[in-house]
């Protein structure tokens, strides 16, 4: 797999947007970590290798073990591993991002909403949104993670 154009270099400024709504969700006041929770599980559903390896590593440097890191694909039987939090942003970014499938329930919102403030849910899903544009474009373009290039 080689890498078809590099976006960074042809749209600049489409790239800087997608910049600002970046540090708009880590100025947001949700917890980072929980941010990139779902980018890795954003990133999971939609099988991005490059995007799999920058969360992934991007939690580890946050101090997450690799045991929680694992089993994220399988929160829902990890039992307490994750918390209320993180249990309910993983479940509104899956059915969020399968938005064709799901159609985002209501039993799905009411979840998040119990958990969620209503600003909190917002910022969420406009993290949910921004992670599956990033992947999209990392995929279509075929952006290469850094262990395939031996860094």
């Amino acid at each position: 797999m080689s890498k078809r154009l590099d976006y960074n270099q042809i749209a600049p400024a489409g790239i800087k947007a997608l910049g600002g709504v970046y540090g708009y969700v880590m100025q947001s006041g949700l917890p980072p970590t929980l941010v990139d929770l779902v980018y890795l599980r954003i990133s999971q559903i939609n099988n991005c290798a490059y995007c799999l390896e920058m969360h992934t590593r991007d939690l580890l440097k946050k101090g997450q073990k690799i045991e929680k890191l694992a089993l994220v694909q399988a929160w829902a039987e990890a039992g307490n591993l994750f918390d209320e939090h993180e249990r309910a942003a993983l479940a509104w970014a899956e059915t969020v991002t399968c938005v064709a499938e799901t159609g985002v329930p209501d039993q799905a919102y009411q979840a998040a909403r119990a958990v969620f403030e209503e600003r909190e849910l917002v910022d969420l899903t406009i993290a949910v949104g921004l992670m599956n544009a990033y992947n999209r474009m990392a995929i279509s373009f075929r952006n290469t993670p850094q262990a395939a290039l031996g860094k």
